[in-house]
């Protein structure tokens, strides 16, 4: 496993950071304003979707990789709704912050 704090993108690793201390204000300020996301291929709304899948079921991210310069994770993700699934991360980075992310099954 990658600690967080040796994740290459600062900001993704403020937002992976921010993530798995369940810290909703933090998380919220890594994104920029109007920030997307899809999960499994679907956009969805990122507010509910980080509500439901990280700060409601305790989410958690292991990080087992990264690539392209910190923009490509995989991880492994828990939570109390799904248990732990292997994922993928993609980000998207403008000015210091996550603009866009995809995650999925790996």
């Amino acid at each position: 496993m990658i600690p967080v704090e040796q994740l290459s993108e600062p900001a993704v690793r403020t937002m992976v950071s921010a993530l798995n201390a369940g810290d909703r204000t933090a998380f919220h300020e890594s994104l920029a304003p109007g920030a997307t996301m899809a999960d499994d291929g679907t956009d969805r709304d990122l507010t509910q979707w980080a509500d439901r899948e990280v700060f409601t079921s305790n989410g958690h991210m292991d990080v087992e990789s990264q690539s392209d310069d910190g923009l490509a994770l995989v991880a492994r993700y828990r939570n109390d709704t799904w248990g732990e699934m292997r994922t993928k991360w993609l980000f998207t980075v403008d000015g210091g912050k996550v603009t866009r992310f995809e995650t999925g099954q790996a």
